[in-house]
């Protein structure tokens, strides 16, 4: 599909509005469910729910909500830019262990007692940047980023911090030890506004550099060594959004745990869809992302009646089976 301006904004607000209304939808259910058009209401400004009910809405489904779906399409729009970048169809931030790397960093934040911000953020950072140094330190030969061992040297660091944050729970005694646990398995539940106040202005300005890179992007997958012959420079291209990406990663997963297959899935079947131009691709990806992941967390809110799944457990199910067909079809 060709992506000319008028068709990048006419497929961007349409998804918009797809958003809006899974929005609307997740916002409704659960085990107190309130009418669609009470929640427009109370939304808009107008006080028709009761306490308990505007508490419900406006305490707990909304911030949960907008971290679901900031999460869902930064993870979707970090897995088109990894794949681009690596030109590999399995690169995503949980296979390339940067989810991993961050997530040992928070956890190091919690078990120390650090508040969130900056404490847990900035470990949850520091976690990212050590697993950006391991693998690209790894992967480097002949002053070039070799892909391929980049993609392995990432499953590799991501088995060892694994291993990592096991032994931290095991030695640990604190009390907040089943809230980790839950939170590791991917977890939106701990969500509230001042968490989110503090991550959208880093998604946002992260994700409109990504956006600016598009036409880079675009002459990476038809070849390295096109993209140098066009103007390119690939390898300082490849490390900044590398380590930018990685970062803005790093602070969705100190907030929402370890959320794998969101950036696997979503950009192979916009591909299809829409095709690989990057200048309407990465857009799209993260509409349709954070839908996924609210439509996601939605089913894992109110398909058992006892208690919640966590969101991450319902996304491995959908993954899982997705990496799968994909190993297939490229040893195919």
């Amino acid at each position: 599909m060709r992506a000319t301006p008028s068709r990048i904004t006419l497929i961007s607000l349409l998804l918009l509005a797809v958003l809006l209304a899974v929005c609307l939808l997740s916002l409704t259910a659960g085990p107190a469910h309130l009418q669609s058009g009470a929640v427009l209401r109370e939304l808009l400004g107008m006080r028709v729910l009761n306490d308990t009910s505007r508490t419900i809405l406006l305490k707990i489904r909304l911030p949960r909500i907008l971290l679901g779906a900031l999460v869902g399409g930064t993870l979707a729009v970090a897995g088109v830019v990894f794949q681009a970048l690596l030109r590999n169809p399995l690169a995503e931030p949980f296979i390339l262990g940067i989810s991993g790397g961050a997530a040992f960093g928070a956890i190091l934040g919690i078990l120390l007692g650090w508040a969130f911000f900056p404490g847990v953020m900035g470990a949850s950072f520091a976690g990212a940047l050590a697993t950006i140094v391991l693998v690209m330190g790894i992967a480097r030969g002949n002053a070039r980023i070799q892909t391929n061992v980049l993609l392995l040297s990432g499953v590799i660091v991501n088995a060892f911090f694994s291993a990592a944050i096991m032994f931290l729970i095991a030695i640990t005694r604190n009390h907040k030890i089943h809230n980790i646990l839950h939170w590791l398995m991917g977890d939106l539940g701990f969500a509230a506004f001042k968490e989110v106040a503090v991550l959208l202005p880093l998604v946002l300005v992260g994700l409109a550099f990504v956006y600016g890179t598009a036409r880079p992007l675009n002459l990476m997958v038809a070849g390295e060594e096109t993209a140098i012959h066009l103007g390119v420079r690939v390898e300082r291209l490849k490390k900044t959004l590398f380590v930018l990406v990685s970062l803005i990663v790093s602070a969705v997963v100190c907030l929402s745990g370890i959320i794998g297959f969101v950036g696997l899935i979503i950009p192979h079947a916009l591909r299809f869809l829409v095709g690989s131009d990057h200048r309407l691709l990465l857009p799209t990806a993260f509409f349709s992302g954070a839908a996924f992941l609210v439509i996601c967390d939605m089913l894992a809110r109110t398909l058992t009646y006892q208690g919640e799944l966590p969101v991450g457990v319902l996304t491995a199910l959908f993954g899982g089976p997705f990496f799968i067909y994909l190993i297939r079809r490229t040893l195919e």
